[in-house]
């Protein structure tokens, strides 16, 4: 096998790498180049993965927050190239997660961070989510609200707890991420969490949390003592 490795293209050359050395040894650019698999122009898969990596900041996190449609229009990439990539770093991010399970309880708030931190980093804009769960506080599944703009997300309680009523769920959880990384509740998350808890008191449906992903932290406005909020 060796001898027909060194023989490969330039552009294999990331892969003799990772088949000879292991893949901890190829740079961030090679192995975004293994994913591309060919160049374009007379461009190398290495050369086109370096001028990607440049251009997202030579950080995975801002390449996987790129919308499809962007990341296909630049040159050299395309559909198929930029569907690999984006396939290959969700795959990253779920592994790196650790989602709640169908029927698994709820029981601190680490764990609604943990189950979203992977999908939410880095988003340019906000999204919000809410969990639904049983009388014994085991999840029966998530539902996406709503995505917002580039500061805020726009949620009002009947869209936030249609799931809910619907599938008669017993509690709720909800959480949404703020694209600054700090998740510092803003007087909009607080106005916001009031408004949901009141909901839900009418509704019969617990309101067990509310939290905010940001960048390595998050905020839970039941381990900060906000619930009920006032």
């Amino acid at each position: 096998m060796g001898s027909g490795i060194r023989n490969w293209p330039a552009q294999d050359r990331p892969r003799e790498k990772l088949l000879g050395r292991g893949a901890e040894a190829l740079t961030d650019p090679e192995l975004l180049a293994i994913l591309l698999r060919t160049g374009t122009g007379g461009e190398s898969a290495v050369d086109l993965a370096r001028r990607l990596w440049a251009d997202y900041g030579g950080a995975w996190h801002r390449l996987a927050a790129a919308a499809p449609g962007e990341l296909a229009a630049r040159p050299g990439l395309g559909p198929a190239k930029a569907s690999a990539v984006l396939a290959a770093l969700e795959i990253g991010r779920r592994m790196a997660g650790r989602p709640l399970t169908l029927r698994e309880p709820f029981r601190a708030s680490r764990q609604v961070y943990d189950h979203f931190a992977p999908r939410l980093r880095g988003l340019p804009k906000e999204r919000f989510y809410c969990l639904l769960l049983d009388a014994r506080n085991r999840l029966l599944r998530e539902e996406r609200v709503s995505e917002g703009t580039l500061t805020q997300s726009l949620v009002h309680p009947r869209e936030a707890f249609r799931a809910a009523v619907r599938e008669a769920a017993s509690a709720v959880i909800f959480a949404h991420n703020h694209p600054s990384g700090d998740p510092s509740p803003s007087g909009d998350d607080r106005e916001l969490t009031r408004r949901l808890w009141e909901a839900g008191r009418v509704l019969g449906i617990r309101v067990l949390d509310h939290v905010i992903v940001g960048e390595g932290r998050f905020y839970s406005f039941a381990d900060e003592g906000e619930f009920p909020p006032v």
